[in-house]
């Protein structure tokens, strides 16, 4: 199972990254009429969402404390380019959780998934490791990177296909 959520979750990014290929990094904090998460936070709350499954997984914190407040659950984006890291920060920063996460899911392998959640507040909604894996690295990455895809369109970039093959 291990395996089937991190191919998921590598197509899921590489979506997101097709998505913003062509979108100039000042851009990136535009928020169209309607369309409030743009890619900066959604980029930045996926590389935050990476090191919150990292803690349910044993491994240590590494973003900078202003991260949570910036990308954690409840964090409302702004317009304002200058409160985010640059494109190229987001995505380094991005590709550095997926790594962390996916070689730690490796080690932990398909038993560990059946493991119960460290973190008991969230145990009704994840009772193993592998139903939060499951949820954050495919659902939840998913929705995300389908606002990109909403957002693109609202502030006028060409539509890209999300066919994976």
């Amino acid at each position: 199972m291990v395996d089937e959520v991190l191919n998921s979750y590598r197509l899921t990014l590489g979506y997101l990254k097709r998505l913003i290929a062509d979108v100039p990094d000042p851009d990136l904090t535009r928020q169209p009429i309607g369309v409030v998460n743009h890619p900066a936070w959604v980029i930045g709350h996926l590389t935050y969402s990476c090191q919150a499954l990292g803690g349910e997984l044993e491994l240590p914190t590494w973003l900078p404390a202003e991260w949570e407040p910036r990308f954690g659950t409840g964090s409302i984006p702004i317009s304002d380019r200058s409160a985010y890291p640059s494109k190229a920060d987001l995505l380094t920063a991005l590709a550095d959780g997926e790594a962390r996460v996916s070689n730690r899911l490796a080690n932990l392998g398909d038993a560990g998934m059946s493991t119960a959640l460290p973190d008991e507040r969230h145990r009704s909604t994840f009772p193993t490791v592998g139903h939060a894996v499951v949820h954050i690295l495919a659902g939840h990455a998913a929705v995300h990177v389908g606002q990109v895809s909403v957002w693109r369109r609202a502030a006028g970039y060409k539509t890209q296909s999300a066919i994976f093959i």
